[in-house]
C-alpha cells in the first residue's frame, strides 16, 4: 500500500497550443460583439468553442472583463487571458479570473518574394498521403489525419480539407483549408486559385478579406514566416 501512495499521481507539462489573438481598437462589449460576430458568421465550425486572448495596448483605458467574458461564452467562445496588459490591467483581468501571457511580438501579413530565405523549410517527419479524385463540394469535409492531403480538383465555398501535413489542392480553393491541424507550423497549403473563405496553419488562420491581396484569383502557397501566415507564389 505504501509504494502504491508514493506514486505521483499528478504531473505538469509544459505544451504550445493555438491561441487566437485577438487585436481590437474598440473592447466595449457592443463593439467586440459586432466584430465578433462578423467573423463566427464567416465560419462559424471553425470558431465554436475557440480559445482566444485579447491583446491590450495603453490606449484601452477602461475595460470590463467580466463583461467580456460573459459576452465569449454567449458566443460560445472561451476567453483564456489577456496579453500587454499594463500593471492596472494585469490586477483588473485577474480579478475576472483570466490569464496574463507574454506573448510574442506582433505579427504582420507578410507577402514576401519568391526565393526569400525564409521559403525553405526541412520536413523532419515524413507522412503518408491521402489522395482525393474529385471535387470537395459544400457541406462535405475530408481530414487526412497523419498524412498529407492532395485534392485533384477544386474545394468548394463551404467545404472543408484538413490536414495534419501539408495540403496541395489542384484546383480552386473556394472553402477553408486547415494545414499542420495537429499543431505543426512546418505545414503548407498549395493551390491553383487562392479564392479561400479561410486559411489555417497550425491554429494561425486568415479569413477572406484578409487573403484578398496579390495573391488572390492566382496559384498560391501559404505557410507561416515569424509567427504569422505568410502567401507567396506557387
Amino acid at each position: 500500500m505504501s509504494e502504491l501512495l508514493s506514486e505521483p499521481f499528478f504531473e505538469l507539462k509544459g505544451s504550445l497550443f493555438p491561441l487566437s489573438v485577438i487585436h481590437s481598437s474598440d473592447l466595449s462589449v457592443a463593439g467586440l460583439q459586432a466584430a465578433l460576430q462578423q467573423k463566427l458568421d464567416q465560419a462559424p465550425g471553425f470558431f465554436h468553442q475557440a480559445a482566444m486572448v485579447i491583446q491590450l495596448t495603453p490606449d484601452h483605458q477602461t475595460v470590463d472583463f467580466n463583461a467580456l467574458k460573459q459576452l465569449f461564452q454567449q458566443l460560445k467562445l472561451v476567453l483564456v487571458g489577456v496579453a500587454g496588459a499594463s500593471t492596472e490591467q494585469k490586477q483588473l483581468a485577474q480579478a475576472a479570473g483570466l490569464a496574463v501571457l507574454r506573448l510574442g511580438q506582433d505579427s504582420k501579413p507578410l507577402a514576401p518574394a519568391p526565393g526569400s530565405s525564409g521559403e525553405a523549410r526541412v520536413e523532419q517527419v515524413p507522412m503518408h498521403t491521402k489522395v482525393v479524385e474529385q471535387n470537395i463540394r459544400s457541406g462535405q469535409q475530408i481530414y487526412a489525419k497523419g498524412a498529407d492531403l492532395i485534392v485533384r480538383g477544386a474545394v468548394g465555398a463551404g467545404a472543408e480539407v484538413i490536414a495534419d501535413g501539408n495540403i496541395h489542392i489542384y484546383g480552386t480553393l473556394r472553402g477553408k483549408a486547415i494545414a499542420g491541424a495537429s499543431g505543426d507550423s512546418t505545414k503548407r497549403i498549395f493551390c491553383q486559385n487562392l479564392q479561400a473563405e479561410l486559411v489555417s496553419i497550425a491554429g494561425h488562420y486568415w479569413l477572406s478579406d484578409s487573403l484578398q491581396g496579390d495573391f488572390w484569383n492566382k496559384a498560391a502557397c501559404i505557410r507561416m514566416q515569424d509567427d504569422s501566415i505568410a502567401i507567396g507564389e506557387l
